[in-house]
């Protein structure tokens, strides 16, 4: 009879310090001024900026939800400050984004450099082994869900706070014998062991954020507005360290998952943005417009509706004309999850191919003008 394999002991990887890592990109050369001129666009992607200006203008008016959802591409293009002007006048009210987008812009704020060289690392078995990150992360989330936090509101509250205070074993201990069935307990349970195992500090951990100003996480934290983040596990670099554990990643992932759902119940007259993200953002959007819609129509309600979906992407969206409806299932069109699911979504879906940092600086620029 064969015996089944053991999983990988990921106790034993090597991490090594995040300061020795030939980091690719810094901050300080990518980062984009929101009051700089933003790169012109052709007539049809200025189009494309205008009509996504008027939804979001008459969205905040009638105080509905505008969503932006992206991928990390934003970040590494050095769009951080214009998200955080977005937040700061009240044009975006929730933000979302994978795991890959927390990771460089935890990064960028605590090193102020990020991304490295998938190729040339995975041959040498360091891709991904950055002590720091793995860890940091890894302590945000534990002590933020031991306050109900997901895993953006979680890592935001690590960046301005430069760090956490984690209870003691013994405190764990004792809550974990009086309330074993609280809520928390597997919080607590997790941290208890991390501590154990890893044999964590307990009290104030200290951790320093110089480039904080440019975080997204950071500023939303700072400014009270949702951001949730959507990761797959062992999608991320995270993974690659000793601490990872993936019921803490997912137990982040579950409250923001929940708090998504709040954001698409204030989505009617809204707006969608999603730029970047060509499998996170569709594939969450449908299943939370779905659990939305159910909630909905148990209480007698209509479903989510008079919204409008803006997909931003550099792909070119098979030549097809997405206002027409969906492409036949020969036409390659077909297969472009980004635009397939957001059409299938209720509302009304806009695609335009676009530099996503470029369509963002044009929009907050036409946001700032008053309209005629």
């Amino acid at each position: 009879m064969k015996t089944h394999p053991l999983p990988l002991d990921l106790r034993r990887v090597k991490v090594y310090p995040l300061e020795q890592r030939l980091s690719e990109s810094r901050l300080d050369d990518i980062l984009l001024a929101p009051a700089g001129p933003p790169p012109e666009l052709s007539p049809a992607r200025s189009a494309a900026v205008d009509r996504c200006v008027t939804d979001i203008r008459q969205a905040r008016a009638r105080d509905a939800t505008v969503m932006l959802l992206y991928g990390a591409h934003l970040i590494k293009n050095g769009g951080a400050q214009i998200l955080g002007e977005l937040m700061a006048r009240d044009w975006i009210t929730h933000l979302g984004t994978n795991g890959a987008g927390t990771i460089h812009d935890w990064e960028f704020s605590y090193l102020g450099r990020s991304t490295e060289s998938v190729k040339k690392n995975v041959a040498t078995g360091s891709f991904g082994t950055w002590d720091e990150t793995g860890r940091c992360l890894q302590l945000a989330l534990m002590a933020g869900a031991l306050e109900g936090r997901g895993y953006g509101g979680s890592l935001g509250k690590f960046i301005i706070d430069d760090g956490v205070t984690l209870p003691t074993a013994a405190e764990l201990t004792a809550a974990l014998r009086a309330e074993p069935a609280h809520p928390l307990a597997p919080a607590r349970a997790e941290l208890l062991q991390a501590i154990t195992v890893h044999q964590l500090p307990t009290g104030r951990i200290q951790v320093v954020h110089p480039w904080k100003h440019a975080s997204v996480l950071g500023n939303a934290h700072r400014l009270g507005v949702p951001f949730t983040v959507h990761p797959g596990i062992g999608y991320d670099i995270i993974a690659n360290h000793p601490m990872f554990n993936g019921a803490v990643i997912g137990r982040g992932a579950d409250t923001d998952f929940r708090l998504f759902g709040t954001a698409v119940e204030g989505l009617d007259g809204g707006v969608v943005l999603s730029v970047g993200s060509a499998i996170m953002a569709p594939q969450v959007f449908e299943k939370s417009i779905s659990c939305v819609n159910n909630l909905r129509l148990q209480a007698g309600r209509r479903i989510v509706h008079d919204h409008s979906i803006h997909v931003v992407d550099i792909q070119e969206g098979g030549n097809w004309d997405w206002s027409q409806g969906e492409p036949p299932k020969d036409n390659p069109a077909y297969y472009l999850r980004f635009c397939k699911s957001f059409s299938r979504m209720g509302g009304v879906m806009h695609y335009v191919e676009c530099d996503n940092a470029a369509f963002l600086h044009n929009l907050w620029h036409r946001l700032q003008t008053p309209p005629p």
